[in-house]
């Protein structure tokens, strides 16, 4: 039995979890910042960093205490050290290894975006290999092609704005609060989707830019000042999420694959799981999300793919530094 021990604090959650063999979560205690972070409009770095200094310990005395686990019988201590804010990133990565050196167990080094991965397959054991997935988080926006969990292939991404990024600007655009993605999800059901908007070109097959949709709804909305906010946001979510589920389905096929994974916080929205429905019964793919609370950051996705290192003997050294830019 392997017990390991989750820490996340990449951008504005502090989040800790144990998973057992990196299939069962044992305990995950989550402290979000965004009610602080609204009141600026989005995450401010050094906000965060303190916020995550204070939470960080009292969140791994709770997972202890409520899974009544000694410390000691933690197999490793798995962390998040990429992509995202540094600041943050520095404060779970200096008391991951503050604890590892302490209960002497292995430290181990996660992307954000593998664990945004396992997010699905921690809780969706019907995956078979290969698999073509979407990752769609943040300031990622990304295509790929998995032979098994180590082995993959990466067949298009984001070139300017990701789909995360151009949710919060135009949110911005429409005088909606932070987080943008869900606040435009949440007006999109009050309006209609009445506005055929851009859908840039890539020169790659599988790349995604989002940058010219987005400067084409800020000139739409000084032509139109007097529109219905709710339709300008069903109109751009239907787009984003359209040229996204058209994407991941032209690489399925290409690839001969069968079972799509979308992660990542952006897999929460509802226009882009209703589509990947009409596409399922469309062309034979069955489509796997994680449940909605695990498309957020969290630390369960970060221990569960710590395992897979763990039964490797991928290990860390108090080396490991933050890297912000850190790619898949």
């Amino acid at each position: 039995m392997a017990l390991i021990l989750g820490i996340e604090s990449s951008c504005d959650e502090t989040s800790v979890a144990i998973v057992e063999n990196g299939e069962s979560v044992l305990s995950e205690k989550t402290a979000s910042q965004i009610n602080i972070h609204a009141l600026y409009g989005g995450v401010v770095p050094e906000i965060a960093s303190r916020y995550h200094l204070e939470k960080i310990s009292i969140l791994v005395k709770m997972v202890f205490e409520e899974t009544k686990i000694d410390p000691k019988k933690i197999s490793a201590i798995a962390v998040t050290y990429g992509p995202g804010l540094v600041g943050p990133l520095l404060v779970g990565l200096s008391y991951a290894k503050a604890l590892s050196f302490a209960l002497k167990v292995p430290l181990i080094g996660v992307n954000h975006m593998i664990g945004h991965l396992n997010a699905v397959f921690l809780f969706d054991k019907n995956i078979d290999f290969p698999c073509a997935v979407l990752m769609i988080s943040g300031a990622h926006t990304e295509i790929v092609y998995m032979k098994s969990m180590d082995d993959f292939e990466i067949l298009g991404k984001s070139i300017d704005d990701a789909a995360g990024e151009a949710f919060d600007k135009v949110a911005r655009m429409l005088d909606l609060p932070y987080p943008g993605g869900p606040q435009i999800d949440k007006i999109s059901k009050d309006g209609k989707p009445i506005y055929k908007f851009t859908k840039p070109k890539t020169v790659g097959k599988y790349d995604f830019s989002f940058s010219g949709l987005k400067t084409h709804i800020r000139y739409f909305l000084k032509d139109n000042p007097g529109v219905k906010v709710e339709d300008v946001a069903a109109s751009f979510q239907e787009t984003v999420s359209s040229i996204l589920i058209e994407k991941i389905v032209k690489a399925a096929k290409a690839y001969n694959v069968r079972d799509v994974v979308i992660a990542g916080g952006v897999a929460a929205n509802s226009a882009v799981r209703r589509k990947t429905e009409e596409a399922g019964r469309k062309n034979d793919l069955v489509f796997h999300f994680p449940p909605l609370r695990y498309c957020t950051d969290n630390a369960s996705m970060i221990a569960a793919a710590g395992w897979h290192d763990y039964k490797a003997g991928k290990f860390a050294d108090f080396n490991l530094n933050a890297v912000p830019n850190l790619e898949v």
